[in-house]
């Protein structure tokens, strides 16, 4: 197992975790091949289809969607101004950063309408199939209803980052990872007030968030997406290794501190 050793000790009944390494190896530790609930982990793959949508030219970054002057790109980048779980606007577009999970939920609307095709449907043809997630299916919302095993997401994990992505083009992935309004102040679910709470296109990046997730020797550039569930997926682009994690006991105060010292020991594994 070498750097996933500690994941053994975690007060969880069932874990797996991957992690990826600058060569391409793969270690892992626990029941990578278990299905398991992604929570807000689904929101990465749902934005992962999205992204394929937008070159596929069924939909575009800046479709109005949303509140008054929030388009697609606002919503998928939590910039939008609208609530956490429903359609209430809290601030104007690109002001703060307001996680929704309904957000989301229009973001699956859209793409539905516009392509004559269901979420989970494009979900599968986009993003599972072509990366052999075989495990892996949205059912329930784009925003926290996919399943999947650690393998799967393993997968995905290398996807964000190889140099040749099979999904999209390298520009629209970097895009995807890279912050979208830089700066913008927000609540990090689980983590608090951040004065700079910065995030991509569906996925959240590291940038100087305290506390945080991720490991403490990670990258600003660092991006990736936990769950409710106890899943999480980052990517390190500076170190070029990864860490997937699902398990069944739902986060709290346990998780982030051994999630940060098992990524510190990917970290120095990479190394």
């Amino acid at each position: 197992m070498g750097a996933l050793d500690e994941v053994t000790s975690w007060p969880v009944d069932q874990v797996g975790a991957a992690a990826v390494l600058p060569d391409g190896s793969v270690q892992r530790a626990g029941d990578t091949d278990r299905r398991f609930p992604l929570a807000s982990v689904t929101k990465p793959i749902v934005a992962l289809a999205l992204h394929v949508a937008v070159e596929e030219g069924s939909i575009g970054l800046d479709d109005p969607l949303g509140p008054p002057g929030s388009t697609v790109r606002h919503l998928l980048a939590h910039a939008s101004g609208i609530g956490p779980d429903d359609d209430e606007v809290l601030a104007a577009p690109a002001t703060r950063r307001i996680y929704s999970n309904r957000g989301f939920e229009l973001l699956g609307a859209h793409l539905r309408d516009a392509s004559g095709i269901d979420v989970a449907t494009y979900v599968r043809e986009a993003v599972l199939q072509p990366l052999a997630m075989t495990a892996t299916a949205l059912e329930g919302s784009p925003a926290h209803g996919a399943v999947g095993s650690v393998e799967d997401m393993a997968r995905f994990a290398i996807e964000l980052w190889r140099d040749d992505p099979t999904t999209v083009s390298r520009p629209t992935r970097d895009t995807a990872v890279s912050t979208a309004w830089p700066g913008l102040p927000g609540v990090l679910p689980g983590f608090g007030p951040q004065d700079a709470n910065d995030w991509g296109l569906g996925f959240e990046v590291r940038g100087t968030k305290a506390p945080h997730w991720t490991p403490d020797g990670a990258s600003a550039r660092t991006f990736g997406h936990f769950g409710r569930s106890g899943s999480l997926v980052w990517v390190d682009p500076v170190a070029r290794c990864a860490l997937v994690v699902a398990g069944d006991r739902d986060f709290g105060e346990w998780a982030p501190a051994p999630w940060r010292r098992l990524g510190d020991a990917v970290l120095a594994a990479a190394t």
